[in-house]
This record gives C-alpha cells, structure tokens and sequence, in this order.
C-alpha cells in the first residue's frame, strides 16, 4: 500500500500543478519584503538640522551658499558635523542683532573666543532636511529627542510578528492553509492600504502592528503548503527558493523606493499588488496531508485526482481509498510540542536556533554597518550577498543532508565574528571579508532552520510548531539592536563575542537533532520520536489504495 508520498511519485513530485503552485506562493514570499524591511525606505533618515529663522534670514541678506550657512551657524559644523549637536540643538542668540558679521557672524557672541561659551538650544523651529522626498522621518519629526518613535514604528510589527505567530499557526492547522492565507492577505492589504490615509503617528503605529499580526503567518503559511504539495525530492529545493523569492523582493522593493522617495505613495504601491492575492481562492489548493490529518480523505483525494490529470499522469482508471492508520480528525494543541522527550528536544532546539539566527543576522548588518554612499546601492549589495547562501545549500544538502550543513553554518557564522573582533582596525578590508563570510554562514543557518522545522514535526501542527519556534525570532529581532548599541558602549567589539558564543551553541545543538534527508513527512507524534532512530521512521501513515489498467504519460 503506497504511501501519500509515493502517490506523489507516480502522479508528478514537481510537475505543472506544483510549479503553478510554488510560482504563486513565491509572489507571496516576495511581496512581504515591505513590511519585513520596509522602515529602510519609509523611515529614512535624511541629514538634517535645526530650523532658525533669523540664520534664513541672515543667510539671505548675506548671500551665503549652504556650506557657508552651516559652517558658522550650526554647532559643531565640520569635524563633528555628525554629532548630536550639529542635528539637534542651534545657537540660542537673537540673529536679529544690528551690526552681525557676513563673514563670521558667531564670533559676536563668542565670550573669550570658545564657542562653547555660545548657549545652545532645542530644534524649537523645527528642523531642514536635506532630501528630495519624504519619509515618516520628515513627516512626524522622527530625529533627536523623539528619534526613539521610529524605533517603536520597527518594533510594532515584529511584536505583531511575535504575538501572531501561535494565532495564525493555529488557525493554519485547524481551519486549513488555504483558509489561513486568504484571510491574513486580506488582513494585511487592508491594514497596509489604511496605512496610507491615516494623519497620526499613533495610527500608523496601530495599523503597522496589525500588519505585522497577519503577514509574518501568510509568509509561513505559503511556506507549509508549498512543501506539502511537492514530493521528497524536491521538498527541500522549493522550500529554500521560497525564502530566495523574498531576496528577489529585496531588489524589485528597492527599485521601486529608487523610483518613489514619497513614503506614502511608495507604502500604496507595494501594497496593491496583495490585493491580486485573492485570486488564490482559484488557483491554490488545500494541502492534501491537512485535510487526512483532519479525515476528510474524500477532498484530499480530489486534489491528488486533480493534481494528475493537470500533470497528465492521470491513469485511465483510478479507484482511490485512504486510511489514517491512528484514525480520526486530529486537533492541534500546544502542549503536543513538548509532550514526548523527541518533541521536547526538538522544539527548545528549533527555538533557540531561531532566536540565534535572527540576533546574528540582523546584529550583524548592525554592526559592520553600511558608511555614507548611496543608500539604494547599499541595500542592493547586502540584497544580492543572500543570493550565494541559497546556492551552497542546495548544492550541498542533498548530498550530504541537513544536520552538518546546519551545525557548520553556525559554527563558520559564530568563528567569523570572533576572528573579525580580533582583527586590528588598521586591517580593515580583512574585517569587512570576515564579516562577510559570517553573514553568509548566518544566512545559511536562517534559511535552513525554516525547512528543518517543517520537517521535524507531524502534519497536525506542523504550521503551529513553526509559528511557535520561529516567534524567537521576533524576540531575536527585538534584543539584536541592545546587544549591538548597549554593549558597543563597554567595549567596540563585545557585541562580536556575544554572536560567536550564540552561534557556536546552536551549531552543537544542532548535531543533537535527527538528520531528515530521505525521510517522508512525520504524521505523527509517534512518527518524530522514531526519526532519531536509524532505521526508517514509520512510513505506512497514509494509505492509498489504488487499482489502475494503464497509466498515461507525456
């Protein structure tokens, strides 16, 4: 009696219906780039300075060009021209006094020649940017003292990441993957859209968190189902060009910002295109191995039945029964994931990989920072940089399977930053290779620990087992930047020495987890505590009985 699997086999593993599937999902992965990284281009912080009317002024009557304004009217111009004096405080002397120099017009209030004798003050007038277009920076007045509200606007969606990850894992496994997609694109177009319109920071705050609560589970919901559609062959392959399809979102999403620096009209733009998302009520499936978890083998097997003949490998007679051997609609529930030793193991292990990789990621960026240039060629460099990482796992995996791939991914990322903290300053193009070579280690390891969590849990809460490992990773998200500007303070390189300690934890802990190269989907409790064994985990699950005269082929 074949196994769901082995139907998949004989009916087309990645034939025309999967790869309509995956190219539709993998316009899903792309399209959430903007809300992922989209305060790079919506919240951009433009140069900037105080606004003063008697230097507008004064800079009129005196013909200054904006060199000459700067250099003796803003504190600490020059050396220190990216200090916080030079953007957020200004001269607090009356500019209208008779008799003000043209040449050094700051030199009357200068007391014993120190310009610190010069009393300054807050950006009472507003502030001047220096940028063609507009951001919510330049809307709100997101700098100096209240520069710590653009921050907030980051956290909101990843705490609506955070918060929407157990929901939408739940919804996904009890009412079904395609329903859980339609509804949380819905969410989220809308969200996105009234993100437009609103005139208050507060509501852009609200309306940015409710994205943040559906869009992360629509990304890893199109994640499950195109891996449970597609066969053990290429399971793995779909599942890692998912996640290269939002690297591909990395660059359409920065052409568009190059194209439109208004951030409303850029924040409309890329959120329309979610709204064709709703024509996947036609043209997606319901994952056949949800619906026999759940026993409505009936509808699963229209889908397989389906799934042949748009493959034309449909036999000319097909008569298809399926039995679950435990029987019965199973239910998902949180305390599955840690009732059995195997599950328990899996699931601490999975979480912390998920917290590691997203602190080391994005610590990372962070860290090594990207000095001055052009700020839509910088984004497009670190874009392409995830490119190679997709490349060498696919290259490597198959043959070698998961675990050592993994483990080494982290053990390279967490080494890298080790070796990058020692080297001397004055070396500075071999720092910038070993950061490098530990944000493409880092890079593997995120990539990977998505398609091995799908893998480690049974079908009945398999969407829930990743919502819930993967929330780490907003936690990650929120501690990377206090791991990176609080402990710079103490010492430049500290935050390095935390990422190696990280990283090299996961990598053994990873060795600890059973290798799933070859196996079937678990569909089963049962079937994940027998993974770690040698022999191969129990695979008669899903029967389908099938009696067929001819089959035809292409």
């Amino acid at each position: 009696m074949p196994t769901l699997d082995e139907i998949l086999e004989s009916v087309g593993e990645f034939d025309r219906f999967q790869k309509q599937t995956f190219f539709v999902l993998c316009l899903l992965s792309a399209a959430f780039t903007p809300v992922y990284v989209g305060v790079v281009f919506l919240g951009f912080i433009p140069e900037h300075r105080c606004f003063s009317p008697g230097v507008a002024e004064l800079s009129h009557r005196c013909g200054w060009g904006l060199e000459e304004e700067l250099r003796y009217t803003v504190p600490e111009w020059g050396q220190h021209s990216t200090s916080f004096a030079s953007h957020c405080r200004r001269y607090d002397v009356d500019w209208n006094t008779t008799g003000l120099s043209c040449t050094d017009p700051i030199a009357a209030f200068l007391g014993h020649g120190n310009s610190s004798a010069v009393p300054l003050t807050s950006c009472r007038d507003g502030w001047v940017y220096e940028s063609s277009g507009s951001s919510l920076v330049t809307e709100f007045n997101l700098v100096c003292e209240d520069s710590w509200k653009l921050d907030l606007f980051q956290s909101s969606v990843n705490a609506g990441f955070f918060i929407g990850s157990v929901n939408i894992g739940y919804i996904a496994d009890r009412f079904g993957r395609k329903f859980c997609l339609l509804t949380t694109i819905l969410a989220n177009a809308i969200c996105g859209i009234l993100l437009v319109f609103v005139p208050t920071y507060l509501w852009i705050l609200i309306f940015r968190f409710l994205q943040g609560l559906v869009s992360k589970g629509c990304w890893t919901t199109g994640y499950i189902l195109v891996t449970e559609v597609v066969g053990p062959r290429y399971r793995r392959t779909v599942g890692i060009l998912y996640q290269a399809a939002f690297s591909v979102g990395l660059l359409v999403f920065d052409a568009i910002a190059y194209a439109i620096p208004h951030w409303r009209w850029l924040q409309l733009t890329v959120t329309l295109p979610s709204c064709f998302f709703l024509l996947y009520y036609w043209c997606l499936p319901e994952s056949p191995r949800w619906l026999i978890s759940q026993g409505k083998n009936d509808k699963a097997m229209k889908i397989v039945s389906d799934m042949a003949k748009k493959n034309q490998k449909m036999p000319s007679h097909l008569e298809v029964s399926l039995e679950f051997e435990d029987g019965g609609k199973q239910t998902p529930s949180l305390i599955d994931l840690v009732r059995t030793p195997q599950m328990r193991k899996n699931t601490f292990i999975l979480m912390y990989n998920w917290f590691t990789s997203s602190v080391l990621y994005q610590g990372l960026i962070m860290h090594m920072g990207i000095a001055g240039g052009n700020m839509h060629l910088d984004f497009l460099y670190s874009a392409l940089f995830e490119f190679p990482a997709a490349f060498i796992i696919i290259t490597t995996i198959d043959r070698i399977g998961r675990r050592y791939p993994w483990a080494a991914s982290n053990l390279v990322a967490g080494a890298a930053c080790l070796v990058t903290a020692l080297i001397p300053e004055d070396i500075h193009w071999l720092k910038v290779i070993a950061a490098c070579v530990g944000r493409m280690g880092i890079t593997m390891a995120f990539e990977m620990v998505c398609f091995v969590n799908t893998e480690l849990y049974p079908t009945y809460i398999r969407n829930l087992g990743v919502m819930v490992c993967s929330a780490l990773c907003d936690v990650g998200g929120i501690v990377a930047p206090f791991a990176v500007y609080r402990l710079v303070e103490v010492w430049q390189e500290l935050p390095l020495i935390v990422f190696t300690v990280l990283g090299l934890i996961a990598g053994g802990l990873v060795l600890l987890l059973p290798e799933t190269k070859g196996r079937v989907l678990p569909e089963t409790v049962e079937d994940v505590e027998n993974l770690h064994r040698q022999g191969a985990p129990k695979e008669k699950q899903i029967y389908l009985h099938v009696q067929t005269s001819e089959v035809a082929h292409d």
